[in-house]
């Protein structure tokens, strides 16, 4: 069993690292509502959160260093869309190891 756990030590991480990211509601908010369309800019995402702007940049911060979203600069506003690959990965690696 022990070599099963260590071979799997990758998969482990990258799934602690989604569920870290995920780990807060207004997070998984955002990838709710990135679910719901193919881009958001920013300001869209504030609109829709009772948060100030820049609590909103530190939550998609997270979810972007743990690779669930990415952000692309559109002149001074950056758009943020879901990673659907590593959602799908996210699910796969709940599956084998939840």
């Amino acid at each position: 069993m022990g070599a099963a756990l260590e071979g799997s030590g990758r998969d482990q991480e990258r799934l602690a690292r989604f569920c870290k990211a995920l780990g807060h509601p207004v997070r998984v908010r955002i990838v709710k509502l990135l679910l719901s369309v193919d881009t958001c800019v920013c300001g869209d995402i504030v609109e829709r959160l009772p948060l100030a702007q820049s609590t909103v940049s530190q939550h998609l911060k997270v979810l972007k260093e743990a690779g669930l979203i990415e952000g692309t600069i559109d002149g001074p506003r950056t758009c943020y869309c879901l990673d659907r690959e590593a959602l799908a990965e996210f699910k796969r690696l709940s599956d084998a190891h939840l």
